[in-house]
């Protein structure tokens, strides 16, 4: 399992709208090969900070058939207006945890 983290920043007082374009954006992501469900976290310190962290089977189905698609399409459609600059993307893979 591949976890993306895209830390996104966001227009400042566009937040909620950020947030609801996220939600209605789930479709886009669920119909994508090899999805496995993500989490939006907002910073403490930085309200305009968003981390977008998103499970996949592999590194291609992010890199190659999510952003190759048109769920891609659609959800930068709802969400890329809120951006401040482009999103700084980065995969990882899980070495260590202490879940139970």
């Amino acid at each position: 399992m591949i976890t993306e983290i895209a830390q996104i920043d966001i227009k400042p007082g566009s937040e909620k709208d950020f947030e609801a374009a996220v939600a209605r954006a789930r479709a886009a992501f669920g119909r994508a090969k090899g999805f496995g469900g993500f989490e939006l976290h907002r910073s403490i310190e930085k309200p305009q900070r968003y981390r977008l962290m998103a499970k996949w089977e592999t590194l291609e189905n992010h890199t190659v058939d999510f952003r190759g698609s048109e769920n891609f399409t659609e959800w930068r459609g709802l969400v890329g207006q809120y951006f401040a600059s482009p999103p700084e993307v980065e995969h990882t893979e899980t070495v260590l945890s202490s879940a139970p």
